[in-house]
Order: C-alpha cells, then structure tokens, then sequence
C-alpha cells in the first residue's frame, strides 16, 4: 500500500511531462528530458507532502554542471562566425539557437561564466547588417530630425517681434 502513492507521483509526473513536452511552444532538447521529469517527480512528491520520500539525485541538484563543447577562447576564434557552447557548431547569430534551448543570452552568458559583453553575433555579420542598415538610411531620419532642430534653435538670432500698432 505505501508504494501506490509513490507509483502515483512517477505517474502524474510522466503524464505532466508529457502534456509539456506534447506542447508546441515549448523547445527542448532530448538530453533535456529527463532532468525535467526528475524536477517534475519532485515537485509532485513535494507537493503531496512526501518530501521525505524524495531521493536526491546528483542531477536534481539546484547547480547543474554545464560542460560547454568549446573553450570561450575557440567560440569567438573567427569572424564569420560563433561557435556554441551548447553543440559546437558555428552560427553568424545565437539568439534563435539560444530560444531553441529555452535559453536567453543573459542565461547562457551565466551558465557557461561568459562576460557580459560577450557577443551574440558574429562580427562580419555584424558589420554586414550595419552596411545594409547604413544603405538603406536605417536611422537618418533621426538624426535628420535633431539636425532640423538643432538649427531652429540656432536660427532666430533676430530681436522679438512687436505687434504693430496702426
């Protein structure tokens, strides 16, 4: 009898697991899963006020280890590209394989030690964007704006006018 509630946790935990995962909005990686089924047991038994039958586990742990697939130093070693932390491959920009993995840049500079000024994007592509945003008068509208009123402001130098009497 003292095992049906725990078979019951394992069990609302696969089934919650598997309405999170069925979700199309939510991205995960397979490596992922089952960390998040053991957070997911452990929230139900916690919650069931069994917390005392919980087994910690080396992986349930607040502080999981990330090993990160290259060195910061290798990551940034090309302009054309950055390579991931989290699969090794290069990309020109990290923000969409970041939201992949349920990550932000603020998250992922945390998970692997990044400095905060680490970049997201590749530098030649960068630098192409900001051509194309110069070409196509990304901005200029802007400063357009403040050079017109920067010389309205400079402009009446003449006295005050005076209403005429007549």
């Amino acid at each position: 009898m003292s095992d049906e509630p725990t078979l019951n946790a394992v069990e609302l935990a696969t089934e919650l697991t598997i309405a999170w995962l069925g979700n199309q909005n939510n991205r995960v990686s397979a490596e992922d899963v089952p960390a998040f089924l053991r957070a997911m047991h452990a929230t139900v038994i916690e919650l069931s006020g069994q917390a005392s039958a919980l087994i910690e586990t080396p992986d349930a742990s607040g502080s999981e280890g990330y090993t990160p697939a290259v060195s910061a130093r290798k990551s940034l070693a090309s302009k054309d590209h950055i390579i991931s932390m989290i699969d090794g491959r290069p990309y020109r920009t990290l923000r969409r394989h970041l939201s992949g993995h349920g990550l932000t840049p603020e998250q992922y500079r945390e998970r692997y030690n990044l400095r905060p000024d680490y970049p997201m994007v590749a530098e030649s592509y960068s630098e192409q964007r900001r051509a194309m945003a110069l070409k196509i008068g990304l901005g200029s509208k802007g400063r357009a704006a403040k050079a017109a009123a920067s010389a309205l402001a400079e402009k009446p130098k003449r006295g005050p006018r005076t209403a005429k009497s007549g």
